[in-house]
């Protein structure tokens, strides 16, 4: 297994440089899905990994938007996020910001979902319910096609991360909404104590 910031400190971390609460949301929610993934693709011993390098994703963003994955290796390894992880977490830079291919297939996983969970929260605020729970697949396919929606969330990188996962698009889909579903409610509780 490895050796790993606590989730204690790396959510102090995140803090640090994240004031916003939709930034806060979107690396819990990211943390959320990495854990379910962890789990899903056999790396049960690795699940505490997989979520902090989630949760740690866009460390940079809100200060530094234009230094994305850039600035990150920085002010991790000043909170003391050893080097593995600092790859990780800006391997999901590829081709926008850094040169960094993922690799590991956690890696893959974080550059596939980074963008669809925001493309999922935006299509939930919309719905009636204001949640995943009652969300298909149907339906997030025709907020996918329509770019106009939720224009920030990159449809290519969406489909490359796909690609380097083996899965079509509906199978990320899937497995991406199946894992918002299942920490929704944990999100939500975290962002009503972060009031």
């Amino acid at each position: 297994m490895k050796e790993c910031i606590s989730r204690e400190d790396a959510f102090a971390l995140l803090k640090q440089y994240n004031r916003d609460p939709f930034h806060i949301q979107h690396a819990l929610t990211v943390e959320g899905v990495m854990r379910w993934y962890a789990k899903d693709l056999g790396y049960e011993e690795e699940v505490d990994y997989w979520g902090i390098v989630g949760l740690l994703h866009d460390i940079d963003f809100e200060m530094y938007p234009e230094l994305h994955c850039k600035k990150a290796p920085e002010l991790l390894k000043e909170g003391g996020v050893k080097e593995d992880m600092i790859r990780a977490i800006c391997s999901h830079g590829y081709e926008l910001t850094v040169d960094i291919k993922p690799e590991h297939e956690m890696e893959k996983v974080l550059y596939g979902v980074d963008e669809l969970t925001g493309l999922i929260w935006a299509a939930a605020l919309i719905r009636p319910s204001k949640s995943v729970q009652d969300m298909e697949v149907k339906s997030l396919r025709k907020k996918f096609k329509s770019t106009g929606f939720a224009a920030a969330c990159s449809r290519e990188v969406i489909e490359k991360g796909a690609v380097m996962l083996g899965y079509d698009l509906n199978t990320l889909f899937e497995k991406t909404l199946e894992a918002m579903r299942f920490c929704e409610k944990d999100i939500a509780d975290a962002m009503e104590n972060e009031r």
